[in-house]
């Protein structure tokens, strides 16, 4: 699951015909004032200037400003551009039109375990928090779309005139084929409002999540998913993010700085058992890592030299469990392609490399493995004999 933010998450409702005001994201006064030039709703409407990160409790932060002309938006991008909220630098600046409207309302769509479940109430805004009782849900089963009469009753339950019902029906309906058609996870609008002199409803705020992992499906998702952890992405997560885009299978890489020992593990469980493996013995990671799904070679390849160029590791542990698909012998010659290019550039001096692993062409591949130690790399090998745990306690001294 991965957070998108607000104006790339109100460009995909548009695109499912979903009325949002207009906005511009910037990352410079220079950048807004050019825009204005062109974009006269810039200049003739009332403004919200929020900051473009995942952030939460930014109007608490003050770093969300209403009522603006183009001088007051170009001051509050000057004051928002460049502070710092624990560990994110606010980098963007959404400017959108501010929407004349009396009542606001709330919309949302989320998996279930079923398939989806809507979600709406004649209340939003931080009205709706205190009145949760009176949101009114729809579950919908997998491959199915509600029917616009089911939608209509699903908004006159939740105390819509039989006119606004009509309406709100309709933006439901388009709210669950953008959720459907583009793979989220999670789809909220708050508030939804009806915008003085014609009551079309207007998005005007919104949290979208997708699945991430259905990026190759979508050649029109240009956008950057919001970091997960409080903090930009590094270069090197990203460059993993744009290899994960585009292949079958997966690759993930996530820093940790500090840390000494590097993981390369195979599959998400593997992963996270073998994290947890060193955190438990007293170990500092220097990095979360996998690959799963019987990437490419080349991919796993980008993901080996990532690893290798994290400073200070000590080791790197490498494999997983016993594959059932993944060719071990393939996914290897992308991780000793990965070795060998780094110990070219002088990237793994003193660092020690420990192998376990089990699967489809096994023997090939720990025989590639082991073949490096005449290559001078210190590196130890191990089958689907050796247990998990031993590897670890290997690496971190814990074991002879």
């Amino acid at each position: 699951m991965a957070k998108v933010l607000e104006g790339p998450g109100m460009g995909l409702m548009k695109k499912w015909g979903i009325a949002v005001p207009h906005y511009v994201v910037v990352s410079s006064v220079e950048e807004l004032t050019k825009l204005s030039d062109a974009q006269t709703w810039l200049r003739d409407s009332k403004l919200v200037a929020k900051a473009h990160e995942a952030l939460g409790s930014r109007l608490k932060l003050g770093l969300v400003k209403v009522g603006l002309d183009l001088a007051g938006a170009t001051a509050a991008i000057r004051e928002m551009l460049g502070r710092e909220v624990g560990s994110i630098t606010v980098s963007q600046v959404i400017v959108s039109e501010m929407i004349p409207h009396k009542d606001e309302y709330y919309a949302a769509v989320k998996s279930a375990r079923e398939g989806a479940e809507i979600l709406v109430a004649n209340c939003g805004g931080v009205e709706v928090e205190a009145n949760w009782d009176r949101v009114k849900k729809l579950k919908v089963e997998v491959g199915h779309t509600p029917a616009p009469d089911t939608l209509e009753q699903l908004a006159r339950e939740a105390g819509f005139s039989k006119a606004m019902a009509t309406k709100v029906a309709a933006f439901l309906g388009r709210l669950f084929a953008c959720f459907d058609n583009e793979d989220a996870q999670y789809l909220e609008v708050n508030p939804v409002v009806a915008r003085e002199g014609d009551g079309e409803l207007v998005a005007v705020d919104a949290v979208t999540l997708l699945d991430a992992d259905a990026r190759f499906r979508h050649p029109d998702w240009t956008f950057q998913f919001a970091a997960e952890f409080g903090r930009a992405y590094t270069k090197n997560e990203l460059d993993v993010m744009a290899v994960d885009a585009k292949i079958k299978g997966s690759v993930k890489f996530i820093e940790i700085p500090g840390g000494d020992t590097a993981m390369l593990p195979a599959g998400g469980g593997a992963s996270v058992y073998y994290s947890d493996a060193v955190v438990a013995r007293g170990g500092k990671l220097a990095n979360y890592a996998e690959y799963s799904g019987d990437p490419p070679d080349w991919a796993v390849e980008v993901l080996t030299e990532k690893v290798c160029s994290l400073p200070g590791i000590k080791n790197i542990i490498v494999g997983g469990a016993i594959a059932n698909f993944t060719d071990v012998k393939k996914t290897f010659g992308g991780i000793i392609a990965g070795f060998r290019k780094a110990k070219a550039e002088g990237k793994l001096a003193g660092a020690k490399i420990w192998v376990r692993r089990g699967g489809p062409r096994e023997q090939e591949g720990l025989e590639a493995m082991r073949a490096l130690r005449g290559e001078g790399f210190d590196i130890q090998v191990f089958d689907r004999h050796t247990p998990l745990t031993d590897i670890v306690d290997m690496a971190l001294q814990k074991k002879s």
